[in-house]
């Protein structure tokens, strides 16, 4: 029987199909990024850089009037706008008349471990990456050195930090190039400065499925050696430069989300309030259990300084999410994140320009909808702060 003469190839629907997005939203960048498509972190009101240093805005004026620390821009109105690198420079500037040490700069001190944390869920929409994205650009914030994964081939993350894997990544630069079983590259050779002091980037695209496909493969030749270490012992190579690596893990339990899983020293589990998404997760949790079982027996220590459950894109006013949560709280306690994060169509529309809500200005929102959004946001990731501090000995 002849083919029908309406009829077309699947794949070349498809690739035509990925060709015109990709053209588009790289047009939509270089829009959006002029003149040279390279993203730049917005400047903090002065209330805003009091927060986030821990201080009232008084005692940031007098430093200001002072002569001391950066000078901040000032607008018509006289107010005072600072960078994230005035910021960070106010930091160093604090720490050296703190009352203890780690007041203004949190991260680590001799003797305690790198923080490895992998943000995982295999089921889409349950706020993986948005999670990932925004934990790392606090924390960064906040004074940590961050290093940010992104080990998801969809590559979203990667996106929102203004790197667009189709035309960007045409020769690699994924951690597969560091963690590949031939002739694997120095993970510095990845790493990307960000446009936000003290936050690094290593992306991905399509081209970290290599490593799904060679593992097998590797395996059967008895050439894998234990693939699950390859992620930290490539990471074992930058430990001194970091005090936190976020990872956003692939959205499914392959060798990638085996291989964080072996490198983290936390584990987030993203968690949709929805009763299919909850029993979505029961599977997901068997599944990453009998996987970690077998990676035991290989010999890997595969114990973690925490764990824990975070509500994401949870409504207050959903009876039956109300419901689902009491029900996960019962049963998981203290394994669940005290914050939730709430949805919020101020992150969703940050997310159409490629931005976390830490980079858009207030005043693009509705005032109460962006102050919502950006507590739950800060309450979820300060949260995590505390647990990594805890982690490290210090309340």
């Amino acid at each position: 029987m002849s083919k029908d003469s309406g009829q077309e190839d699947l794949n070349s629907v498809i690739r035509q199909h990925s060709e015109w997005l990709a053209a588009q939203l790289h047009a939509q960048r270089e829009s959006l990024f002029p003149p040279d498509a390279h993203k730049s972190m917005r400047k903090f009101t002065s209330g805003e850089a009091a927060a986030l240093l821990g201080i009232n805005d008084s005692y940031l004026r007098k430093l200001h009037l002072d002569g001391k620390g950066p000078s901040p821009e000032l607008t018509a109105g006289n107010r005072r706008l600072y960078s994230a690198q005035d910021i960070q420079d106010l930091r160093q500037l604090l720490e050296k008349t703190a009352r203890k040490p780690g007041d203004y700069l949190p991260g680590r001190r001799p003797g305690d471990h790198l923080q490895i944390i992998g943000v995982m869920n295999f089921k889409g929409g349950s706020g993986k990456t948005t999670t990932s994205a925004h934990l790392a650009q606090r924390l960064a914030l906040k004074g940590y050195r961050v290093l940010a994964i992104d080990l998801d081939p969809q590559a979203s993350m990667t996106a929102l930090h203004g790197v667009q894997p189709e035309f960007d990544l045409l020769d690699g630069g994924t951690l597969y190039d560091a963690i590949r079983y031939d002739d694997p590259a120095p993970i510095r050779s990845v790493i990307r400065k960000t446009y936000i002091p003290n936050l690094d980037l290593i992306p991905g695209n399509l081209e970290l499925m290599e490593f799904e496909h060679e593992t097998p493969r590797a395996l059967s030749q008895g050439n894998a050696g234990l693939f699950f270490f390859r992620v930290r012992e490539a990471l074992a190579q930058v430990d001194d430069d970091y005090d936190v690596v976020v990872i956003d893990c692939p959205p499914q339990l392959g060798f990638l989300t085996m291989s964080a899983l072996s490198a983290a020293t936390g584990v987030l589990v993203t968690i949709h309030p929805e009763m299919l998404d909850v029993m979505s997760m029961s599977q997901f949790l068997r599944m990453t259990a009998d996987l970690m079982d077998v990676i035991a027996e290989s010999g890997a220590d595969m114990s973690h300084d925490w764990m824990r459950y975070l509500l994401t894109r949870y409504e207050p006013t959903d009876a039956p999410q109300n419901r689902i949560v009491a029900f996960l709280r019962t049963m998981y306690g203290d394994k669940v994140l005290n914050a939730p994060m709430l949805k919020s169509t101020a992150i969703s529309d940050a997310g159409l320009t490629k931005q976390t809500l830490y980079e858009v200005d207030r005043t693009a929102f509705t005032r109460s909808t962006y102050d919502r959004a950006i507590e739950s946001l800060n309450a979820v990731n300060d949260e995590i702060a505390q647990l990594i501090q805890k982690t490290w000995g210090r309340s």
